[in-house]
């Protein structure tokens, strides 16, 4: 059997994440000599989520809002959500950002969407400041579902193919890489899984929960914190999570591993910044986001939202990135979801 792991499939080499030009909110632009000037400290921090509400990026946005202005870190922390295409709709918006002081939400989701979109907007035109977290995803069915086993699901999707509905997050994100890589581990190649797999995606977590609870879809794929309530109230049955080991807020439900399937993904999320700007602006939102992770308040959200703390800033971000998005590529390759 064979092991996945996101990023463990790494390619040789780095990217190199250059950024754009940009300027703004007082801070010294790019290429201006404000690089050997010490950034003044950042007042106020515009937070764009690029999905609807309801999600993982979601809640993360909101909670670094929360302890921001909660810690007295900065005055302000507006969130806007910008959603669709799996964060690329929003990527685009931010690429014309003139104010440094702003950070988008990121992670494995986006990477992914940045490839199966054909986003001319990529990772590599912003600015990476952190990594924050990471989470497993869990596969789950509603209450009244025939299928009782991970086993039994994904023997109806190789079976009966396209009459068995999959949601999840954004095409060629996290949820739906998970989705190829249990039929990569059913024994199907690439092109049985692009003619069996019925994926619907969605650009925030709560339109999957509307859908499988609506009884317009057969299972879901996502983050454990946004079907965990939903699978504790019983309202739908948990089938595996994606950790190595069982999850915080579902303990009781077995990993994929444990039911047979030899696969283990995490889904990381973190912040990235307008491209362009220079060191010291840069390095004063990296100063920031480190304040932030220190606190006790952001210690308290990661233990309420079940998210490991995957905190790297600086350079190790930046070679983290670079690996992840060489590694996705090449994951969506081999499971059919890109050319």
């Amino acid at each position: 059997m064979r092991r996945f792991a996101i990023p463990a499939i790494i390619a040789a080499g780095a990217l190199a994440l250059a950024g754009c030009t940009s300027s703004g909110n007082g801070g010294a632009a790019a290429g201006d000599g404000g690089d050997d000037k010490a950034a003044a400290a950042v007042d106020e921090v515009g937070i764009l989520v690029p999905a609807d509400p309801g999600g993982g990026w979601d809640q993360t946005g909101r909670a670094m809002s929360a302890v921001l202005t909660g810690e007295d870190l900065v005055s302000a922390a507006p969130v806007t959500n910008v959603g669709g295409a799996g964060g690329t709709v929003g990527l685009a918006s931010f690429a014309n950002e003139k104010d440094p002081y702003s950070l988008i939400v990121t992670g494995l989701v986006m990477v992914g969407a940045i490839e199966t979109n054909g986003s001319a907007t990529r990772i590599e035109d912003t600015t990476p400041i952190a990594r924050l977290t990471e989470e497993p995803l869990v596969v789950v069915v509603p209450k009244d579902s025939p299928y009782k086993t991970l086993e039994d699901l994904v023997d109806a999707i190789s079976e009966d193919g396209q009459s068995v509905v999959v949601t999840g997050g954004s095409a060629g994100g996290a949820d739906h890489i998970l989705a190829g890589l249990l039929l990569t581990e059913a024994g199907l190649d690439s092109d049985e899984i692009i003619e069996k797999l019925n994926y619907v995606p969605n650009a925030g977590g709560g339109e999957a929960v509307t859908m499988l609870l609506g009884g317009n879809a057969n299972a879901g794929i996502s983050g454990v914190g946004e079907f965990a309530e939903f699978v504790e109230d019983g309202s739908m049955r948990a089938l595996g999570v994606s950790s190595e080991e069982p999850a915080a807020l579902l303990p009781e439900v077995p990993t994929l591993t444990d039911e047979g399937y030899d696969v283990v993904l995490t889904n990381w999320r973190g912040v990235l910044a307008p491209g362009g700007i220079s060191d010291a602006e840069a390095q004063a939102l990296a100063d920031l986001v480190t304040e932030m992770h220190d606190s006790g308040q952001w210690q308290t959200t990661l233990e309420d939202n079940g998210w490991s703390d995957a905190f790297l800033v600086g350079d190790d971000f930046d070679a983290f990135l670079a690996e992840n998005v060489s590694s996705v590529g090449d994951t969506l390759q081999s499971i059919g979801l890109v050319e």
